[in-house]
């Protein structure tokens, strides 16, 4: 009885002096633990982008649960990079009060929180907003609606540019701890510097140094728009895998050297998620009813069998941007970094932070099953998440349905169901 007694002593004395719950500082933060929640779509915004009391209750409850940084789902900054329809807003000074009540909630219960800036660029539709969606260049047709984008005029780029700057401000006036400039996954930012998406022959594109204009541009005028210490983040991919050359590894540790000589305070490290690789993104199985769902009708039979074909290609048994990381660590010199994707357990966390490869750990959808899965590693009853990594809860946002998970959801209705039975045989 002592020597168990003894032995769980020592375990959790040992949780109590992990890696992962050492203070880390980014600028004149103090984040205090290495945990992150990485930018999630919710769809729990309303329909004009403006927050909901289901949006805070989801930050109230993650920062309850302790997760040092938390980043919400991302933010449009402009009336035409709205992603999708339930998206939250910061394109307008409207949405400042809602933006200060979630940003008031994290900080309240002991969270830092950024908000993620983001431009759609192509990666939307005509009905979301009412204008046929633009990228850095018209060649590659949406792989699933087939529409070709508009390219981007000078004053296009002007303009989103100067949206950005505009979204900082807002975020600072909320109160939030800073920004983090969506460069990933397939949208505007991404789109520019990839050499799949932007075949421009002016200053915006044809070499390496002039599709990383845009970024460089964007980070300069949103770091104007900010006061003195708030953070400058970005997300970035270290891989597209698109069907073409995209950013590879190579290209994306000399895109963050550019960051680090910038200045830009914090780097995620992601990878995929584009139209033409989502699944690369979000490993792990193939929501294939949930996916097909939201297609046109008429495309859904074509939908159904390109996605069932997928089923199974998609696993996993780790950390899959550790890799990537590793080489960007390489040239980044003292920038914090971050790396999201397969973190499953807390040998693997420790891991990666032990080793120097990354500062922090971000994780997604473990946080939708468990949001006070950090509290539970901090008290030493969690040595690995229980997501299962279904996607189901990918499958919905997709369709709009409010983010949750939908397979603990389910098992949880069917143990309900068998007790019910149970208490009535």
């Amino acid at each position: 009885m002592g020597f168990k007694c003894f032995s769980k002593f020592k375990f959790f004395r040992e949780v109590l002096m992990s890696v992962l719950f050492k203070p880390f500082k980014i600028r004149n933060l103090k984040i205090k633990n290495r945990f992150i929640h990485s930018a999630t779509y919710e769809a729990m915004a309303t329909k004009d982008g403006e927050v909901t009391e289901e949006l805070i209750k989801r930050y109230r409850n993650l920062a309850r649960g302790e997760v040092g940084l938390i980043i919400p789902g991302y933010m449009y900054v402009h009336s035409l990079g709205k992603a999708v329809s339930r998206m939250t807003g910061i394109n307008d000074d409207s949405f400042l009060p809602g933006l200060k009540q979630l940003a008031d909630t994290v900080h309240e219960e002991g969270s830092s929180i950024l908000f993620q800036l983001a431009h759609a660029g192509q990666q939307t539709k005509k009905q979301i907003i009412d204008d046929l969606p633009m990228a850095p260049s018209a060649d590659h047709r949406d792989p699933v609606l087939f529409f070709k984008p508009r390219e981007m005029s000078q004053s296009d780029i002007e303009e989103v540019i100067f949206s950005f700057g505009e979204a900082a401000t807002r975020a600072a006036l909320a109160g939030a701890d800073g920004v983090q400039i969506h460069a990933a996954h397939g949208y505007l930012v991404n789109e520019f510097l990839s050499p799949f998406y932007n075949h421009r022959e002016d200053q915006w594109g044809g070499s390496d140094e002039n599709r990383f204009r845009f970024f460089r541009e964007i980070y300069r005028e949103v770091r104007r728009n900010l006061p003195a210490g708030l953070i400058v983040s970005v997300k970035l991919n270290a891989c597209d895998f698109t069907p073409h050359e995209g950013i590879d590894y190579e290209l994306a540790a000399r895109y963050t050297a550019w960051m680090a000589d910038l200045g830009i305070d914090l780097i995620e490290i992601s990878c995929g998620g584009t139209a033409f690789s989502y699944m690369n993104m979000v490993r792990g199985d193939v929501p294939v009813k949930e996916l097909t769902r939201s297609v046109p009708a008429m495309m859904r039979p074509a939908a159904w069998l390109m996605l069932k074909s997928m089923a199974g290609k998609f696993g996993f048994d780790g950390p899959y941007n550790l890799e990537a990381v590793k080489q960007v660590r390489q040239v980044t010199a003292d920038t914090p970094l971050s790396v999201v994707g397969g973190i499953r357990t807390v040998a693997d966390m420790e891991g990666i932070i032990t080793a120097g490869y990354a500062d922090f750990v971000s994780m997604s959808r473990p946080f939708v099953r468990e949001p006070h899965l950090v509290k539970k590693i901090r008290e030493g009853t969690m040595s690995a998440v229980n997501c299962t990594s279904c996607n189901r809860c990918f499958g919905e946002v997709v369709n709009n349905s409010m983010l949750r998970c939908y397979n603990h959801e389910q098992k949880q209705h069917k143990e309900v169901s068998l007790e019910e039975r149970l208490m009535t045989a």
